[in-house]
């Protein structure tokens, strides 16, 4: 709002607004003296529209003194109003060109926080957007690039490295979910410890947004959780198992691409217990599920410990607040 103030201070806003203030008034006190069937209060509703060039002709002037006013009044109005236009349309101009370059401030709530921009950065988003879920969230860019990479009107772009100065203005303490990527242009070391420092950053500021993180190196996972990430991705590790696993078992890489794209087929989701599901064992929720909503359960996530069970014993009771991780071939009501 300072900045908003100070920037209609610089354009003269003020000044140009109370000069058209005096001259509405002044016309109005003018005509309705020189004009017997004009009152004031007509008399200001006829010099705004002849100052706006609007020109309904419902009040116009028959004395010599009442056209003279309107012929100062018009002149005047074109120029007046010409320069506003010019004044409000450099402010709307001003602010886009802002919010394209990242020079101005988040002011979201419960919104995405993508730290760093590339070619991954970019098909998450794509992601993000195919999803019912999240295809409307606010998301904030966090990348040193030039200007904003996309154009997405919900996507808010924040220029600079990912620091504490950044993460303010993307307004971390309010935010919901962080997305840490590695830096392409740092070798694998470098960019694994500045992802790890920049999720400490994050946990200080914010224990509560929930944090995944990007590694190159599997022997950095440890200092992944000493950051406290809630989950970490090891880019090659799960391209090798992925590979690894197509090797042996043909064709397993396209049912997994499938489970973990939004764009097409089934959906891999985690989603609340329905009501009335509390206290049954899995076996019978398993049943209940693939009728009802036509998903299979794979696995059930503890709502106290966190814990992620996949493929649970079929005896095992579900407690009220567990999450089950299921086959969707669409967003439940419940995720």
């Amino acid at each position: 709002m300072k900045r908003f103030l100070q920037f209609l201070h610089r354009e003269n806003i003020p000044q140009l607004l109370a000069v058209i203030l005096v001259i509405v008034v002044t016309s109005a006190t003018a005509i309705s003296w020189f004009e017997p069937d004009i009152d004031f209060p007509a008399g200001i509703w006829w010099s705004i529209v002849t100052l706006t060039t609007v020109g309904y002709g419902d009040i116009s002037p028959t004395t010599a003194g009442g056209r003279l006013i309107a012929i100062l009044i018009m002149f005047f109005g074109i120029g007046l109003l010409g320069t506003l236009s010019a004044s409000l349309a450099a402010i709307i101009i001003d602010k886009r060109m802002r919010e394209n370059r990242g020079m101005s401030t988040a002011t979201f709530t419960e919104h995405i926080i993508l730290c760093e921009w590339n070619n991954r950065a970019r098909s998450i988003l794509t992601e993000l957007r195919a999803d019912p879920q999240t295809a409307e969230a606010p998301i904030v860019l966090i990348a040193d690039v030039e200007e904003k990479p996309v154009d997405d009107p919900l996507l808010f772009f924040i220029k600079g490295i990912v620091n504490e100065e950044t993460l303010e203005r993307a307004k971390l303490e309010r935010a919901k979910t962080v997305v840490v990527l590695g830096d392409d242009r740092l070798e694998a070391t470098s960019r694994d410890a500045k992802v790890v420092l920049t999720t400490l950053t994050i946990e200080s500021i914010n224990k509560e947004a929930y944090t995944v993180i990007e590694l190159v190196d599997p022997k950095n996972v440890q200092h992944g959780r000493r950051a406290h990430a809630d989950e970490i991705i090891v880019g090659h590790e799960l391209s090798s198992h992925l590979i690894a696993s197509a090797a042996i078992d043909h064709g397993i890489s396209n049912v997994v691409s499938e489970l973990l794209s939004a764009q097409y087929g089934n959906e891999l989701c985690s989603i609340g217990l329905p009501e009335g599901m509390e206290g049954k064992p899995f076996l019978d929720i398993f049943v209940r599920m693939k009728k009802e909503y036509r998903s299979i359960v794979l696995g059930i996530k503890r709502a106290k410990s966190g814990e992620l069970i996949s493929n649970p014993p079929a005896e095992m009771i579900i407690r009220a607040g567990d999450r089950l991780i299921v086959i969707a071939n669409s967003r439940l009501p419940h995720s």
